[in-house]
């Protein structure tokens, strides 16, 4: 139905506009006044290649050349108004190339014979050895994020986009660290160190992964591709594309698209799009080493990088390889995260009653929980205790944070090939092969439980006479910290093929697969039923070769070497290792090209198909609650979609038939029908309107349908359930917190809206301003609420329908809880009596998510005295993050709440650069927010710092630069946040690495 809705709506328009035609054709003077029309060019320094992509997008003109031409050339960039002939003269003057005409809007560059003067110009050159005067094809010619038409240049949606430059001057190591700087990023989840503090409420990123979570929707809502590819899924649950997996070094630049464009690319584009470009047309050699190291200890790195590069007339190939390690940041290297009691801070003590030494617990009735009451003395080994012996009315307290990281040790090889071939005049072939061996370890909070343990141990001893005694335990000291270490293989590939079809037409195929495989394992863990054993709680099992008789009881009353080896290797025997493959095949093709000619300009239109299939399945070895190895295969679970899309511009108002205040108007249109074998089938549109009164101002809006389908993990995962302590009105009670796949669930929908307006200053070249209006409203998104805000949940009338209170003394909620525990795999931690509640974190379709805000943006740069100055400035403002829950529920404003998106965002910087030094200075900024409680978190300021130099001139030392960067270059903490979690920062809005310093050589060969 939406191929016929927007074929009717395509014939409205094109009567419209036939209708409108007579009233737009300009005067007879408009020709002339087109011929001389003067834009407002903002194109920064760098890679002539790159300026050339820039000058197409802000002319709206064609540039079609060979790659060989530009490769290694550079660019002094431009900045003013001009005609766009005269722009592009000024960008390749001195650099030996032809500039040749191209029909109305077209221009193709060429080599220049070198007896002929450097002055451009528009007739053909005279063929020279080794260069053919065959015109280039535009097999080539400009696509950019956010639209599938060749050559459409800026159109209605934000884009953000970082440059290869840009990237070298944040001196960052990795796109990850690169993305997460961006005012419209936001960290609450899918990072290494929300993950490893505890804070990530999915609980998903096994791999270590980074996503990106533009606007705080979630990483699952945000599209992320490699040259216009798809990456595969990463994690627990496949949900988010892993930026880690990707060099820094060999991007090229990065687009980022700021709404929905489901219409456009399909599901998950639904907060917006990430198009990391990897860099092709490269000719030469390129060596980068890298070190960098942390004030305080911890996350030391180091990287070496080659890229080997041909391009020839017609074709280009590149590889390139680096391996990059970084060590760990051991939670005790920052002061707050070294320690759960955070009272030193100005916190709370959030230390644990599970301890070593333990503690006697008792059941309160009057709360259901166990509090500690009597304190096992420390010292001593656990042998010829006495009733007196023990501690009444004191605890012993652990601090869960020993011996843990905060951010992991990773290693990462990456190899990366691209290659590209005219076969003939009008098809060109080509491909690309990314993969990366991604290695992590780090270290979290050891096992703790509450062992009941009777007379049957021969160290029991009652302090009150009982026949049994609960225990709070933890076995850090004794089995160590919860160590893990993983794999994270990510590979891409693709196969494209171009054809020059005649008439502005053309048509693109390409096949494309992705895979991503994470391995984790974790050994040395606690085994519930060995130490049922090992306390005599349960019979010598014959399927062990264990006997505590023989071979020696656990003593839980001890402190220090209470235990023997040979009892703790027993029973720390456990282990979980798993495994998740997650892949995507796409299959697509694509006609676009000029479908007629307006007074305003060519009409565009760009229409295809593809197909997709999506695969994931896991694999679980554990031998952590049972005498024996549990499996546990999950899938594999297979989607198969099928898609037709298209896009069309109408330009109804263009240079030819310009009015006053109506310089340009263009109207554009896409659509998307997608068919999913599981879900069903989706229809989204979009749509947007571009005015612009004046050559330097122009306005924008537009409007989309956006969705995705629950990923095959969301709906298939398997249930499980584990032990949760969580607070509820100052008391930690244990429950038991359900986890899984939710078979029911349905695709969750957004709508979006965005107006802006960009201004390109014609008194004051280089000066550019932006703004952008954003709405976009979910309804049914998928998530696991009580996860997100899972120390919030008890006691909390919101979260009521997840949360289902029991009672020791009613047989019914023991029978359910019993039966729980018989299914789980930590089911022998806790007895079942120990229970308050049980908590159901399964996927849902929640209620919705209502964001709205503004971003601004501002550059400029020119030329003072014998340098350059080039400013950047960029903010993004929230008015408001509210959430519903439930379709009944209320709505919940989120914005400003620790844990939440702030406000404000914002980052600036400054780069003085003359001859062969550039100095660039950076400011972050986080504005001020607040916990639940109303405490509040004070704004983090941050300031980086980085001093560059290029060698000039010849010899050996021509291409080589050197640059020390120093991230934090203050030092600044970031602000202290009292976490339920024992961590003193706020994990979404901060980070725990401090000021870093890093060099960085670079020889280009």
């Amino acid at each position: 139905m939406l191929q016929s809705s927007l074929r009717r709506r395509l014939l409205v328009g094109l009567a419209t506009t036939a209708f409108l035609a007579p009233a737009l054709i300009a005067p007879a003077s408009a020709a002339p006044q087109a011929a001389t029309q003067t834009t407002v060019f903002d194109i920064q320094a760098g890679t002539l290649d790159a300026a050339l992509v820039a000058f197409a997008t802000q002319s709206g003109r064609t540039v079609a050349y060979s790659p060989t031409l530009v490769a290694g050339r550079r660019s002094d960039g431009l900045r003013g108004r001009f005609t766009p002939e005269a722009a592009l003269d000024r960008l390749i003057a001195g650099t030996g190339i032809d500039i040749h005409r191209r029909g109305d809007k077209g221009f193709v560059l060429k080599a220049r014979r070198a007896s002929i003067t450097p002055t451009a110009t528009l007739e053909a050159p005279t063929p020279i050895e080794g260069v053919t005067a065959e015109e280039p094809n535009q097999l080539a010619e400009l696509v950019v994020t956010g639209s599938l038409i060749r050559g459409a240049g800026n159109g209605v949606s934000p884009v953000v986009t970082v440059t290869r430059d840009e990237l070298d001057r944040s001196g960052r190591a990795n796109i990850s660290d690169i993305l997460a700087d961006l005012p419209q990023a936001f960290g609450g989840s899918a990072s290494p160190d929300t993950a490893l503090a505890a804070t990530d409420g999915t609980g998903s990123n096994l791999a270590m992964s980074t996503g990106v979570n533009l606007r705080g929707l979630g990483p699952s809502a945000t599209l992320v591709m490699v040259n216009g590819r798809r990456m595969a899924g990463s994690g627990l649950t496949g949900a988010f594309a892993d930026t880690s997996a990707i060099p820094a070094a060999a991007v090229d630049r990065v687009e980022v698209l700021l709404d929905g464009a489901s219409a456009l690319y399909g599901s998950d584009a639904v907060g917006g799009v990430v198009n990391i470009i990897l860099r092709k047309d490269f000719s030469g050699a390129e060596s980068r080493a890298r070190v960098g190291v942390a004030q305080g200890g911890g996350a030391f790195e180091r990287s070496v990088a080659q890229t080997l590069g041909k391009a020839w007339d017609g074709g280009h190939a590149l590889i390139y390889y680096e391996h990059y390690q970084r060590d760990r940041l051991a939670s005790a290297d920052r002061a707050f995260t070294a320690n759960a009691d955070l009272r030193a801070l100005g916190g709370t003590d959030h230390r644990q009653v599970a301890s070593h030494p333990g503690n006697i617990l008792v059941l309160d009735a009057a709360s259901g929980t166990y509090v500690p009451t009597w304190a096992i003395p420390a010292g001593q080994s656990g042998v010829g205790l006495t009733p007196a012996s023990f501690q009444a009315g004191t605890a012993n307290l652990e601090n869960q944070r020993l011996a843990t990281d905060i951010l992991p040790e990773q290693n990462r090889d990456a190899v990366y090939i691209a290659f590209g071939q005219r076969l003939a005049s009008r098809l060109e072939v080509s491909g690309d092969l990314r993969a990366s061996k991604r290695r992590n370890a780090f270290a979290m909070p050891g096992s703790i439980s509450n062992l009941t343990v009777t007379r049957a141990n021969p160290y029991f001893v009652s302090p009150n006479g009982s026949a049994s005694h609960v225990i709070g335990y933890s076995f850090t000291d004794e089995l160590g910290p919860l160590r893990s270490r993983g794999k994270a293989d990510s590979l891409g590939a693709s196969l494209a093929a171009a054809v020059d079809i005649g008439r502005t037409w053309r048509a693109d195929f390409y096949g494309a697969y992705a895979e991503e495989v994470t391995r984790r394992a974790s050994d040395h863990r606690l085994n519930t039923r060995f130490l049922s054993e090992a306390l005599g709680a349960i019979a010598d099992d014959p399927a062990t070769a264990y006997s505590a008789a023989r071979d020696g009881y656990f003593n839980p009353f001890g402190d220090g070497t209470a235990n023997s080896q040979a009892v703790l290797d027993f029973i720390g025997s456990g282990y979980i290792h798993t495994r998740y493959v997650s892949t995507v095949t796409t299959l697509n093709g694509q006609l676009d090209g000029t479908l007629l000619e307006l007074p305003g300009g060519s009409v565009k239109l760009a229409v295809g198909g593809q197909f997709r299939q999506e695969h994931f399945d896991t694999r679980t070895l554990a031998k952590t609650s049972r005498a024996t190895e549990t499996r546990t295969v999950t899938g594999p679970f297979e989607r198969k979609i099928s898609a037709g899309f298209l896009e069309l511009r109408v330009p109804l108002v263009g240079p030819a038939n310009a009015l006053p205040g109506v310089q340009r108007l263009e109207l554009s249109l896409a659509g998307r029908v997608e068919h999913y074998d599981d879900v069903g089938d989706t229809k989204n549109p979009k749509f947007g309107v571009l005015w612009a009164p004046t050559g330097s101002t122009t306005f924008r809006a537009s409007y989309g349908t956006s969705f995705r389908a629950p990923s095959l993990p969301e709906v298939f995962e398997p249930q499980d359930a584990g032990p949760v302590f969580l607070p509820n009105a100052g008391v930690n009670r244990l429950v038991l917190l359900r986890a899984g796949g939710n078979p029911t669930l349905q695709p969750e929908k957004a709508k979006s809206w965005t107006a802006g307006v960009d201004y390109v200053s014609g008194r004051w070249p280089g000066l550019k301003l932006s703004a952008t209006w954003f709405d976009t409203r979910f309804t049914g998104q998928i998530g696991t609420p009580v996860y997100e805000n899972i120390y919030n949940v008890l006691g909390n009338s919101v979260y009521a329908p997840f949360v289902q209170t029991l009672s020791a003394s009613n047989p019914a909620d023991q029978a359910k809880i019993a039966a729980l525990l018989a299914t789980t795999t930590s089911g022998g931690l806790y007895p079942a009596n120990a229970y308050t509640a049980i908590v159901d974190g399964r996927y849902v379709n929640t209620g919705g998510l209502h964001i709205q805000g503004l971003d601004v943006s501002a550059r400029f740069g020119r030329a003072i005295g014998p340098g350059r100055l080039d400013l950047t400035a960029a903010a993004t403002y929230l008015i408001d993050y509210k959430r519903k829950l439930t379709p009944a529920g209320a709505w919940v404003s989120l914005v400003d709440t620790a844990g939440q998106p702030v406000d404000l965002r914002a980052k600036a910087s400054a780069t003085w650069t003359q001859g062969a030094w550039s100095a660039t200075g950076g400011l972050n900024y986080v504005d001020d927010y607040a916990t639940v409680a109303g405490v509040r978190i004070d704004r983090w300021t941050t300031i980086d710092a980085q001093l560059a130099w290029r060698a000039p001139g010849e010899g050996l030392a021509k291409g080589l630069s050197l640059a020390l960067s120093v991230q934090n270059l203050l030092a600044s903490d970031p602000p202290f946040y009292d976490t339920p979690q024992g961590i003193g920062y706020d994990t979404a809005n901060a980070d725990p690495l401090g000021r870093f310093v890093s060099l960085q050589l670079t020889k280009r060969w």
